[in-house]
């Protein structure tokens, strides 16, 4: 690949992650830019940056897949979820999306980038060939979860706006690239980190 990967750690630690890149963060973050390389392969710094900046905003810059609310377990989770809900601090939220179902599973956000509801679970077992709806908490796996964040923002799966809408040919649209995800939420932020990612991704050695 391109992009050095040397170069890249010594900027992302001082630019992204405050001077200090703990285990887990350096497992993640190479997790994505080698799933990148084996799913895209295509070096052009920019798309691959959103998808890095998307982890590290949707992981709390964790870097590893994530429960929604950041809990340990999916009972803390719903607990939590539940409890913001019956305050009324999801304002967008219609129907409580993270209770079990019939069959004890909850569709709660879980992964690199939050996948919720059963449809999006259904949606990228077939972009991904892993059967989540049968056990929605493989999500939580690494290499699923890679594949899940890659797949579905180069495919459109999660909103029907992908990548492609946003880079390439001279046009980076790093407001618009959070359409992908979740409209304009947090967009201003989530675009400062990709053009820092993107920065380290064309970082050359000293």
């Amino acid at each position: 690949m391109a992009h050095n990967r040397y170069a890249f750690f010594d900027f992302v630690r001082t630019k992204l992650f405050k001077g200090r890149l703990a285990a887990g963060q350096v497992e993640g973050l190479t997790a994505i830019l080698d799933g990148w390389q084996a799913r895209v392969g295509q070096d052009e710094a920019q798309p691959l940056a959103y998808v890095l900046a998307t982890a590290f905003h949707e992981t709390a810059a964790t870097m590893q897949p994530v429960r929604e609310t950041l809990a340990a377990s999916d009972r803390s989770a719903i607990a939590r979820l539940d409890e913001a809900f019956a305050a009324g601090r999801l304002g967008s939220v219609k129907t409580p999306y993270w209770r079990p179902d019939a069959d004890g599973k909850s569709w709660l956000g879980r992964g690199l980038v939050q996948l919720t509801h059963r449809r999006n679970y259904a949606a990228m077992s077939a972009v991904t060939g892993i059967d989540l709806v049968a056990d929605p908490g493989r999500a939580m796996e690494m290499p699923v979860s890679v594949a899940i964040l890659i797949e579905g923002m180069w495919c459109g799966s999660f909103t029907g706006c992908k990548l492609g809408d946003y880079f390439g040919r001279g046009r980076a649209d790093w407001l618009g690239a959070r359409k992908i995800i979740n409209g304009n939420d947090r967009a201003d932020l989530v675009a400062r980190h990709a053009q820092m990612f993107a920065e380290a991704l064309d970082t050359k050695p000293h």
